[in-house]
């Protein structure tokens, strides 16, 4: 093999060839539509020069990055680093880089956020539970080629791969209210879509019950807002809370068992997610599952579609699966 101090051009490797530089770049771009021993003898020579394609100059002349944007609220959390996981693989299958960006749980940043990873990449994978409606239409409308996730908009024509956080709330209340618990307090996730889901689960729950109070508690998305709430879920005297989601739920079971609350035994806590840890904890978690790194897969395949120029396979609405586990249990009698 030749060894080279500089960089092989694609001149050169033409002239190797015994072919033109435009035969060269069709064949190592994989659109040379020739004799099949003319591309062989073209990637031989780029072989034995050491060639290595420009990508970025490809990716000009191409209008293409083989790269998708993903843009989620935290990265840090694992819900999220799921979908990307899952999204990474199948993408990365098919020669496909993901390029990530945080809004650290700033709605208002993401319409811009999204715009700024969009003009890097072909393609976007907007994970945006919390914007508001009117900037996602917007986002949607003019970042195209798009895939939305955890997140479902009649006014919205992109793909959606969403999870029914108003059933899976409901559900997660009538299992507490099955256990016997008539007094709950609810620890609130940041304004947005995804806590009025929350709510409307809650509020179909109680509409068909009796003699069930709700109390609504300030919260967050993380775990320091669950650790934070303790004092106020304490406060409303309440014998089981639900929280937002496990990192929240995490941080509340935390600060009660450092109140001298325990759970169990004192009160019951639930999440929303299924995040890994939530089965490892002490006491394991009762929450709600979604299989988020499926969420991801599936987001690559209509995201392919849609690079393809074809018609994506339909949108999907998880149904959560109810994970009874040992931080919730029937009250104390008094």
């Amino acid at each position: 093999m030749v060894r080279r101090t500089k960089a092989t051009t694609i001149a050169e490797v033409a002239q190797h060839a015994g072919v033109s530089p435009a035969t060269v770049s069709r064949v190592m771009n994989d659109r040379f539509l020739g004799a099949p021993e003319i591309a062989d003898r073209v990637r031989a020579s780029a072989r034995q020069l050491e060639y290595s394609p420009n990508h970025l100059a490809r990716s000009f002349a191409l209008g293409q990055t083989n790269a998708i944007g993903f843009l989620v609220p935290d990265l840090a959390n694992p819900s999220f680093q799921a979908v990307l996981s899952g999204l990474s693989k199948a993408a990365g299958a098919e020669g496909y880089r993901v390029l990530v960006a945080d809004s650290a749980e700033s709605a208002e940043d993401e319409p811009l956020l999204a715009a700024e990873i969009r003009r890097r990449c072909d393609a976007l994978v907007l994970c945006a539970p919390r914007m508001a409606e009117d900037s996602l239409v917007h986002a949607t409308a003019t970042l195209g080629p798009v895939v939305l996730m955890n997140r479902s908009s009649s006014s919205v024509t992109a793909p959606t791969l969403s999870v029914d956080s108003r059933s899976g709330f409901e559900a997660l209340a009538r299992h507490l209210h099955g256990l016997g618990h008539r007094r709950l307090a609810y620890v609130e996730g940041p304004a947005g879509v995804a806590n009025e889901r929350r709510l409307q689960g809650l509020a179909d729950f109680q509409g068909s019950v009796e003699g069930v109070t709700v109390e609504r508690v300030a919260g967050g998305a993380g775990s320091e807002h669950g650790l934070e709430a303790v004092d106020a879920v304490i406060r409303t005297r309440a014998t089981a809370a639900l929280a937002f989601n496990d990192l929240v739920a995490v941080g509340l079971v935390h600060g009660l068992v450092e109140s001298g609350i325990r759970v169990p035994d004192d009160i019951s806590v639930t999440g929303f997610d299924d995040i890994p840890f939530a089965r490892f904890m002490s006491p394991s978690l009762t929450t709600a599952s979604v299989p988020h790194e499926v969420l991801g897969t599936l987001a690559w395949a209509r995201m392919r579609a849609l690079i393809a120029g074809t018609t994506p396979e339909h949108d999907v609405v998880f149904q959560p699966r109810l994970e009874v586990r040992r931080s919730t249990a029937a009250p104390r009698r008094a």
